[in-house]
């Protein structure tokens, strides 16, 4: 790949960064598209946000991706929110239109494609979110609109509750929440269908945790784990000795960027090409 003046360049911005599976990803897509574009990651904390965005309008980049813990904190810097944004509260993709500054979010679409590729009937169906923060915001909204109950649980009640109480008035539909603890796990995951962890447990190097007794699972079951490092968590295998079924959380990082690339080039992502390039990564890493 030849970088020129003409080179279009994305960024992910978080902190931290360094583990990010994003430049293998989309550079992998540009390339095999033949794209003049290049994509890099910028170690970001909150107090560095404001002269993050004002460097991205100075110097022209196109897009970015915007993960853990900027994502609630970099609306108020941009000039305009899509309604994927407005909807879930969140942003992370920001789109440089010829130097106006747009926010959207694509967590939603990619948790919703992730659950769509595995033939699922949400209208009929009760998930369980397991999680307050960024991701789950954007994914209660969304999977709130699609499927028959949502329910949000966090360690900290009051979270969940705002969240919930949240999606609830932008829907127009009842969400419920609750402690995430045993006793209350023990009792929603009884008639749920899915369970989506959208905590950080289980990630590297906690590798060794999970937000659920393996005991709690079951057939029946689909359990999606939005930790994508190691690729297969402590939760995901014990869900595959209950023989509940799984998703883990590459697909939907893969998914969710396939949409921000489809923002920022106009073109339809190579979804295949990224995915691949997404587990090859991590088989080496």
């Amino acid at each position: 790949m030849e970088i020129t003046g003409a080179t279009s360049v994305c960024a992910v911005i978080g902190d931290p960064i360094r583990h990010s599976l994003s430049p293998c990803i989309h550079n992998a897509a540009f390339q095999h598209l033949e794209l003049d574009y290049a994509y890099v990651a910028f170690r970001v904390g909150l107090k560095d946000l404001g002269d993050a965005v004002r460097g991205m309008r100075g110097l022209s980049l196109r897009g970015l991706n915007v993960t853990t813990p900027l994502k609630l904190e970099i609306m108020r810097h941009l000039d305009r929110l899509d309604g994927s944004a407005e909807a879930a509260g969140a942003v992370n993709t920001v789109l440089n239109q010829d130097g106006t500054l747009v926010g959207y979010d694509t967590d939603g679409k990619g948790a919703l494609t992730a659950l769509e590729e595995g033939e699922r009937r949400l209208a009929e169906e009760k998930v369980v979110i397991l999680g307050a923060g960024g991701a789950s915001r954007a994914i209660s909204q969304t999977l709130a609109g699609e499927a028959l109950e949502v329910v949000i649980l966090n360690r900290t009640p009051e979270r969940a509750e705002r969240l919930a109480e949240e999606v609830s008035e932008r829907v127009g539909r009842r969400v419920r929440s609750g402690k995430l603890c045993r006793n209350v796990l023990k009792e929603e995951l009884e008639d749920a269908d899915v369970l989506v962890n959208a905590t950080s447990v289980g990630m590297r190097p906690r590798e060794g945790e999970t937000p659920v007794d393996g005991d709690l699972l079951r057939p029946g079951l689909l359990v999606f784990d939005l930790v994508y490092d190691p690729p297969e968590t402590r939760l995901l295998r014990e869900a595959r000795s209950a023989r509940a079924e799984t998703i883990d959380g590459l697909t939907m990082l893969v998914h969710q960027g396939a949409a921000s690339f489809e923002i920022w080039t106009g073109m339809r992502a190579p979804v295949r090409v990224m995915m691949r390039a997404a587990r090859e990564r991590l088989g080496r890493a």
